[in-house]
């Protein structure tokens, strides 16, 4: 690779890691071809781009990101998840992949600007997906105006139980 093709590399993985949500920094060592090619696979089925990259590249392009934080992360062979959209997918892939591919290993990251450590990363595995949030929100939200109506509609609904209690009282009488 010449002098031209890394700078043009370094300048698209700068942009790359200026509009990432969260970035997962992981060590691949030890893992076969298949093995990666099932993880790039999943990682790409969840809309996250998995890029393995010399860390004197990967640090030049961290240059005045976010990124700068974990830069100590880049040792050894260093594969990085980036996810631009869902800052949970990457580590439910990951921390999957890295139970049943005991040799991956979960180093750093950086989510909104934070630098997280691998129990962050597990911590964020186990929150529920973003559409079981949203439902759990709108279940809340939901939950509110119903009660209030069921609260108006006893009031009124109490008065004719009680109209109905003194005419049954007078019928009997």
């Amino acid at each position: 690779m010449d002098l031209n093709d890394k700078k043009l590399l370094v300048e698209a993985l700068h942009e790359d890691l200026g509009r990432a949500k969260v970035l997962i920094v992981t060590d691949y060592k030890g893992l076969n071809v298949a093995a990666m090619g099932d993880l790039r696979r999943k990682l790409r089925d969840a809309g996250v781009s998995y890029k393995v990259v010399k860390n004197t590249l990967l640090r030049r392009a961290a240059a005045d990101t976010d990124v700068e934080t974990i830069l100590s992360s880049f040792t050894g062979p260093t594969g990085v998840a980036i996810s631009y959209d869902d800052p949970v997918a990457p580590a439910k892939v990951l921390v999957e992949f890295a139970k049943d591919n005991p040799k991956m290993e979960l180093r750093a990251g950086v989510m909104s600007g934070k630098a997280i450590n691998a129990a962050d990363i597990k911590a964020l595995a186990d929150l529920p997906s973003r559409e079981v949030l949203l439902s759990q929100l709108l279940s809340v939200l939901n939950g509110v105006p119903t009660s209030l109506v069921r609260t108006l509609n006893a009031i009124p609904a109490k008065m004719v139980y009680v109209l109905q209690a003194i005419s049954d009282q007078k019928a009997a009488a």
